[in-house]
C-alpha cells in the first residue's frame, strides 16, 4: 500500500484516531472564536474549509466525540458550542465611538468594564443589555470581550434627518452615540422628504458591515425649523408629547370644591399672612410661605406645599402617569409637565386669593433662627399675594411696598440659616444658567444669564429647611436596626481622584487648592467666592460639579455632602417631582402611626425617579445647546472674547464669555503650524513657533460653522483668520 497524501483522511481505525487528534484543536479553536455561540455541523465544516464527503464524515465524527467527552456542548437546536472555561457576563453597552464600546457589568462593582471592538458588538448599541464573554487578550488595562447575545434593546426608535438617494434613503441619527446611518426603502418613507426630521423605527438590526434598516414612523418637519428640532429632542429622549385621554379625563373629573368635612381634618392657616414668590413666567405655584409673630416674641414660619396626593390617588391613571414621567421637563420654550394642567396649573397651584389644600412644615424660630418647635401635617391656606422674584427683591432693596416688612423679616432669618449651613460645611455651588429671548417663531434673539439675588435665596433656604427637617423627623421616629422606609435625597462624598483632577484644573487658572489641609467644603467655598464675576467662573463651577458625586433618590439613610445635612429629602415640589409625592404619602402614613412601608418597592421607585431625572436634565441641556448653536449661527461675523475650557488632541474647547456657549477650535483648522497635544499640562504647543494655548487662556474667537443636527459649534481663533 502506497504512502497516503498529506491531509487525506485515513481509511483504518488507527489512522482515524491520529487524524482526530489533529482535527480536534482546529474545531475547538474555531468555536473559541465566538464562545457562547452555537454552530451547526454544516457551519463548522464550512468554517474549517472542509469540502469532500469523506473528510466531512471524519470531522463530524470528531465533533460528536468531543461532545461525548464534554469538551463541546450540544444545544437544543442541534448546534454545538464550546463548553468549559467560558464565563458569560451580562451588562449594559456604553458606546464610546464608532470603533469600540465598553460593557458595564450588571451589579458587580468589582468587575472592570469590558472593552469591546465594533466587530465584536454583534450589532449591540448604546444602553442595550448584552451577554459578553471575556477574551484571553486585553485592551490596555481593561479586559476585552465579545458580545455573544443581545438580551434587550434599550430603544428601537431614533430621531434623525433624511438624506435621499436615487433608489433609497438614509436617516442620519441625532443621537451622538448612534454610529450607524439607518437604511430606509422608498416604500417605507411614510411621506418623508429630503432634509426632513423624522422618527424611524428599526426593523433590521446591523449585522457585520450591513447598516440597520428602518421604517419612518413620523415626520417632524424640516430640519432646522424650531418646532421640528424641539420635537426631535422630545422624541430623542423618549419624552411624552401629550397625556393619554384617560388621564386628562380623570383630571377634569376631580371636583374643585373644598368641603367643610375636609377643612375640619386640617390645620387652618387662612387667616395668617401667606404669599408665594416665583419666577415671572411661572404657571404652577407649589410652595408658599406664611409668617406671624407669636406671643413669646418668636416667629412662626409655615412652608406650605401643594397637597397633590389629596387629588392623585394610588393606582389611579393619574398616579401611573405621574410615576412613569416622574418629573416635569423644562425645555427652552415649553414645559412637559408631570401632571395635567387641570392639576398643575389649577387645583394644586397655590394661586393668589384662592383657598388651597396644602401639606405643611411649620417652624417656630427665635431671633437667631434657632428652631424651637416644629410641626408637620395637612393644612388649608389662602395666599394673599403672588410675588415675582423681581418684586420681592424690590422690597428687600428698598424696604418699601406691600408685605415688605414680612419679606424682610423672612430674608433676615434666611440669611442666618444660610450662614449656619455654610459654617457646618455646605458647598456654595452657584452655577451660571442662561435664558433665551425668543421671537414668536422660536428664533433666539439673545442669550441672557440668569441672575440669582436674595429673593431667590430666601425661598431656597426655607425649602431646604423643610426638606431637611422632614427627613430628620422620619429618621428620628425609628432609629436602630429597622428604620422606617423613607425616600431620601442623598449625595455622597466626592471621589479623591476626581478632586485631585479638579485641583489641577483650578491650578491652571491660578487657583491653588489643598483639600488635605483646609477640607473639601472650605476650599471649594473659598474658590467659588474668588471666581465670582471672573471669566473662568462658569468653567470652574461646571468642572467642580462634575467632580462631585451625583445626587440621587434612595431609601438608604445617608446624608447629603453638598448641603452638609445628615438627612435630606424632597418634600417641596410635588407638582413637578414624583419623589415628593412619595414623601408626602409616607409622611402622612407615619403621622397616622402606620408601619414601615415596603423598602424594596420604594427603592425601585427611587431608582426609576433618578433615571427619569437624568433623562430630563439631558433633554434640557440638549434644548439649550440647540438654541445656543442656532443663536451662534446668526452671529458668525462677530468676534467674541472667550476662555479655553478644555484641551484635547483634536482641538481646543472655548467658552464664549458673553453667551456661555461652548465651541471647538479644531487643530486641523490651525494652519499656521503643526500643533502637538501636551496632555500633562492641558495645552497644545506649535512645533516650530512654540505658540502655546493652555487651559484657562483668554482668547478671541469667531464662529466658523454650526451644525444644528449635531448641536456643535466650530470656532476659529481670530488671529488665525487674518
Amino acid at each position: 500500500m502506497g504512502r497516503k497524501r498529506k491531509g487525506t483522511p485515513p481509511e483504518n481505525t488507527s489512522v482515524t484516531k491520529r487524524a482526530a487528534k489533529q482535527i480536534e484543536p482546529l474545531i475547538v479553536e474555531f468555536l473559541n472564536q465566538t464562545p457562547g455561540r452555537g454552530y451547526q455541523v454544516k457551519q463548522i465544516l464550512k468554517g474549517l474549509g472542509v469540502r469532500d464527503a469523506k473528510s466531512k464524515g471524519v470531522v463530524s465524527e470528531v465533533i460528536f466525540g468531543l461532545e461525548a467527552r464534554g469538551v463541546v456542548k450540544k444545544l437544543r437546536n442541534g448546534s454545538f458550542t464550546i463548553e468549559g472555561e467560558q464565563k458569560t457576563i451580562t451588562g449594559v453597552v456604553d458606546s464610546v465611538n464608532a470603533r469600540f464600546a465598553y460593557v458595564v457589568p450588571d451589579g458587580d462593582a468589582e468587575q472592570d468594564d469590558i472593552w469591546v471592538a465594533k466587530e465584536d458588538l454583534l450589532g449591540a448599541m448604546d444602553d442595550d443589555q448584552v451577554k459578553v464573554v471575556l477574551k484571553a487578550k486585553k485592551h490596555g488595562k481593561s479586559p476585552e470581550g465579545k458580545v455573544v447575545e443581545v438580551l434587550t434593546r434599550h430603544r428601537d426608535e431614533f430621531v434623525g434627518r433624511i438624506e435621499m438617494n436615487t433608489r433609497y434613503a438614509f436617516v442620519i441619527p441625532d443621537f451622538k452615540k448612534m454610529f450607524h446611518d439607518i437604511y430606509v426603502k422608498y416604500e417605507d418613507l411614510n411621506g418623508a422628504k429630503h432634509n426632513d426630521k423624522v422618527i424611524v423605527k428599526i426593523t433590521q438590526w446591523p449585522e457585520r458591515d450591513k447598516k440597520p434598516e428602518g421604517v419612518v414612523q413620523r415626520v417632524l418637519g424640516k430640519a432646522g425649523e424650531h418646532n421640528a428640532e424641539i420635537h426631535s429632542i422630545i422624541a430623542e429622549f423618549g419624552l411624552p408629547l401629550e397625556f393619554p385621554e384617560k388621564v386628562n379625563d380623570d383630571a377634569e373629573a376631580i371636583p374643585a370644591e373644598i368641603t367643610s368635612k375636609e377643612i375640619k381634618k386640617r390645620k387652618d392657616f387662612r387667616e395668617i399672612t401667606t404669599f408665594t414668590i416665583d419666577p415671572d413666567d411661572a404657571k404652577d405655584f407649589d410652595d408658599a410661605l406664611s409668617l406671624r409673630t407669636l406671643e413669646n416674641g418668636n416667629v412662626e414660619v409655615g412652608v406650605h406645599i401643594a397637597d397633590v396626593t389629596h387629588y392623585v390617588e394610588p393606582k389611579s391613571a393619574l398616579e401611573e402617569e405621574a410615576v412613569d414621567r416622574a418629573t416635569s421637563v423644562y425645555l427652552v420654550d415649553r414645559t412637559i409637565p408631570m401632571l395635567p394642567e387641570r392639576l398643575s396649573n389649577g387645583l394644586c397651584s397655590l394661586r393668589p386669593q384662592e383657598e388651597k389644600l396644602t401639606f405643611s412644615a411649620v417652624f417656630e424660630l427665635d431671633a437667631e433662627a434657632k428652631i424651637k418647635n416644629e410641626w408637620f401635617g395637612r393644612t388649608i391656606i389662602y395666599s394673599d399675594r403672588r410675588f415675582t422674584y423681581e418684586e420681592a427683591q424690590e422690597r428687600i432693596d428698598s424696604g418699601e411696598g406691600d408685605f415688605s416688612e414680612e419679606i424682610n423679616q423672612l430674608n433676615g432669618l434666611a440669611r442666618l440659616l444660610r450662614k449656619k449651613r455654610f459654617q457646618q460645611g455646605a458647598v456654595n455651588f452657584e452655577t451660571v444658567e442662561v435664558k433665551f429671548k425668543l421671537d414668536e417663531n422660536g428664533t433666539p434673539l439673545g442669550v441672557v444669564p440668569k441672575v440669582r439675588k436674595e429673593a431667590h435665596m430666601l425661598i431656597e433656604e426655607f425649602m431646604l429647611l423643610a426638606n431637611k427637617k422632614v427627613a430628620e423627623f422620619i429618621y428620628s421616629k425609628h432609629k436602630g436596626a429597622n428604620p422606617l422606609t423613607f425616600v431620601y435625597r442623598t449625595h455622597d462624598s466626592p471621589d479623591p481622584e476626581k478632586l485631585d483632577t479638579f485641583a489641577k484644573f483650578a491650578n491652571r487658572f491660578g487657583h491653588n487648592m489643598d483639600f488635605e489641609k483646609g477640607g473639601v467644603s472650605k476650599n471649594l467655598n473659598v474658590l467659588m467666592d474668588k471666581i465670582t464675576g471672573r471669566p473662568e467662573q462658569n468653567v470652574l463651577e461646571q468642572l467642580a460639579i462634575r467632580s462631585m458625586a451625583k445626587a440621587k433618590y434612595t431609601t438608604a439613610e445617608k446624608g447629603h455632602f453638598g448641603l452638609a445635612f445628615p438627612h435630606y429629602t424632597h418634600f417641596t415640589s410635588p407638582i413637578r417631582r414624583y419623589p415628593d409625592m412619595m414623601v408626602h404619602r409616607l409622611l402622612q402614613h407615619y403621622l397616622d402611626g402606620g408601619k414601615s412601608a415596603d423598602k424594596e418597592e420604594y427603592e425601585e421607585l427611587c431608582l426609576h425617579s433618578s433615571e427619569r431625572e437624568k433623562r430630563a436634565a439631558d433633554a434640557e441641556r440638549a434644548s439649550i445647546k440647540y438654541k445656543q448653536v442656532e443663536y451662534m449661527s446668526l452671529v458668525e461675523k462677530k468676534d467674541f472674547p472667550g476662555i479655553v475650557s478644555g484641551v484635547t488632541e483634536w482641538g481646543v474647547f472655548v467658552e464664549i464669555s458673553e453667551t456661555k456657549c461652548e465651541g471647538m477650535v479644531r487643530i486641523s483648522d490651525m494652519t499656521d503650524d503643526y500643533y502637538e497635544f501636551d496632555e500633562q499640562n492641558y495645552r497644545i504647543v506649535g512645533k516650530r513657533n512654540k505658540r502655546m494655548i493652555s487651559l484657562g487662556d483668554k482668547v478671541t474667537v469667531r464662529v466658523k460653522a454650526t451644525d444644528i443636527d449635531r448641536r456643535t459649534i466650530d470656532l476659529i481663533f481670530v488671529e488665525d483668520d487674518k
